[in-house]
This record gives C-alpha cells, sequence and structure tokens, in this order.
C-alpha cells in the first residue's frame, strides 16, 4: 500500500500531508546503530512531528513575508522563522545547506552552458550521444561474449 493511497483529488486537508513512510525509515535506520530497530508507531510518530515542524516555521515564515509585503517565502523567511521560534541552533546548518544547495544550481547552470557553448547543433549533439551510447553497448558486449 502506497503512502498516497486513499487521498482522493488534489485539495489537501492537514490530513492527507505526509512524509514517504519509506524514506523516514530509512533515514531512521542510517541514523540508529545496527542493533537498535524502530517500531513502526515511532516511525509514524516521527513523521507526524515533521510535518507539524514543517507546518510550524511554514507558518511563521509566511507571517514574515507578509509583514514585509511578500508574495513569495524566501530562504532567509525560513531562517527568520527558526529564529523567532527558538531554533536559533538550526540556523547556521540550514545557511549551510542553502549554500550547498546554491552551488548546485550554479554547477548545474555550468553544464547546461557547456553544451550551449559547445558550438555543435543540435543533431551534432544527439549524433554524439548516439555514438556514445553504441561505444558503451559495445563495450558492454564484449565481456559476455567471451564468458
Amino acid at each position: 500500500m502506497s503512502d498516497r493511497e486513499g487521498h482522493v483529488g488534489s485539495g489537501s486537508t492537514d490530513d492527507d500531508l505526509s512524509l514517504p513512510k519509506a524514506t523516514v525509515a530509512k533515514m531512521i535506520s542510517e541514523l540508529l546503530p545496527n542493533e537498535v530497530t524502530c517500531a513502526k508507531e515511532t516511525r509514524d510518530l516521527v513523521i507526524e512531528c515533521c510535518v507539524e515542524f514543517i507546518h510550524l516555521i511554514s507558518s511563521e515564515a509566511n507571517e514574515i513575508c507578509e509583514q514585509e509585503s511578500k508574495k513569495t517565502i524566501a530562504p532567509e523567511h525560513i531562517i527568520g522563522a527558526l529564529k523567532r521560534l527558538g531554533f536559533d541552533s538550526f540556523t547556521s546548518e540550514v545557511e549551510d545547506v542553502l549554500k550547498d544547495h546554491k552551488q548546485q544550481q550554479k554547477d548545474r547552470e555550468k553544464k547546461a552552458d557547456k553544451i550551449k557553448d559547445s558550438g555543435l547543433t543540435p543533431e551534432e549533439l544527439q549524433a554524439k550521444q548516439e555514438e556514445l551510447f553504441a561505444l558503451s553497448r559495445a563495450k558492454f558486449a564484449q565481456p559476455q561474449q567471451q564468458s
């Protein structure tokens, strides 16, 4: 049974909001020592707490956003919400994650620019890609033929 099963329509209520159980279970198991397990009820409680935390931070960030007459919640609003709610100890880690995210976005843009700046037409890029795929298939097939 999927996490979203039983949810009808696109209009979601607070009861419909959740996090993927498998993802949360994986995160919990990665953090716990090997000899410690987590009961399903505990996992569900952690999910409920996470959803409530997200709701709390989002609501506070929305208030900050409205006070600044903004229509879009920015990362700075989230950081401000954390501080207002007494989660100051989280802000430096959140700022580090934001910095990493911005760097990843820049790196993705560079990769896109590299393709644009290659000087090749879309047809030439397609041909090059097909050539590389063919080489890869040939390389993969060789060890199987030798067996």
